[in-house]
């Protein structure tokens, strides 16, 4: 009995333990790390491929636990509740891990290695869109009223997400589309990512249902929704209530809106939480510097939007 009751905390709260309760709590301890490279150090860091190297790394980590998780529920001798706990471990772990590494891998826009690493993990959890349009829509639009990803303010995180999630997909199928139609190519086409975006994770759910039958279907399609969740809550806060100002009306052009500023993101500079996210805590740099590597991305003082921005973009 006893050593069912350990299985059941090991496999069901271990991990929201650590992530939702002992990892706040170290931030607390540890603190913030506000300080920045200077010019020279941060060129050391760019230039250090060991940052690269964990970033790319996290691939064969994310394929192992998902493949791992979808062994055990279909196969293991396994309670209800121990399946709920597996998928649920599961799920934050590819939040954690896969959809942060992904996100960080999915601006190295002229790193086509990279950047494929970033589609197959996007492709663990469904979502391969949310590259595309991260990149392409989200930071174009940030922090106006025409990205869905941008939360308004007094909005319930319970009406963005659907919002944030389907507006999110058809921002970038609309996209890809409008592409395909310039280039005089059809839109459902192998050339179109978002095609890819649709048949690669149907393709992935298919394998699935054949390697570990049903109850791994479901296993996959729930650590998904977990891990697709809990990214777009952190969409939800990093953004929300925040809105650039227009500086042109759009009657007949489309809106103009003032440059992105470290002011239209929420930013965080928790040390321990930030080194295990790939900084993407240091979101209001994130959005000014798109380009930037996670290992130099800056802090800003006055990034919150409750202070005067008055702040020193020179640094």
């Amino acid at each position: 009995m006893e050593r069912k009751v350990y299985f059941i905390f090991e496999q069901f709260l271990t991990t929201p333990f650590l992530v939702f309760g002992v990892g706040p709590l170290l931030d607390f301890i540890f603190g913030k790390y506000t300080r920045n490279p200077s010019q020279e150090t941060e060129k050391a860091l760019e230039a250090d491929g060991r940052y690269k190297i964990l970033t790319i790394f996290c691939l064969p980590i994310q394929l192992a636990v998902v493949i791992w998780g979808a062994w055990v529920v279909s196969y293991g001798d396994l309670t209800i509740l121990e399946q709920v706990g597996i998928i649920f471990s599961v799920g934050v772990s590819s939040d954690v891990l896969g959809l942060s590494a992904a996100h960080e891998l999915a601006h190295r826009v002229n790193e086509k290695f990279e950047l494929t690493l970033s589609k197959i993990l996007y492709c663990t959890v469904l979502y391969m869109h949310f590259g595309l349009e991260h990149v392409v829509g989200h930071h174009r639009r940030v922090a106006t009223l025409e990205d869905p990803a941008t939360a308004r303010l007094g909005e319930s995180v319970y009406a963005f997400l659907p919002r944030s999630v389907f507006g999110g997909f058809n921002s970038a199928w609309e996209f890809e589309a409008g592409r395909m139609k310039q280039q005089n190519k059809p839109v459902w086409n192998m050339r179109n990512p978002m095609v890819v975006a649709l048949l690669a994770p149907t393709a992935v759910t298919v394998l699935i249902a054949a390697v570990f039958g049903g109850i791994g279907v479901f296993y996959f399609l729930a650590q998904s929704f977990i891990a697709i969740i809990l990214a777009e809550i952190a969409n939800y806060v990093v953004h929300y209530g925040l809105l650039r100002k227009e500086i042109a009306p759009g009657k007949y052009e489309p809106v103009q809106y003032e440059p992105v500023r470290p002011w239209h993101s929420w930013n965080s500079s928790n040390w321990l939480s930030n080194h295990f996210l790939f900084n993407i805590q240091r979101h209001s740099d994130h959005h000014y510097k798109p380009g930037r590597r996670y290992q130099i991305l800056r802090h800003y003082d006055g990034s919150s939007p409750r202070i005067s921005p008055k702040i020193d973009l020179t640094i």
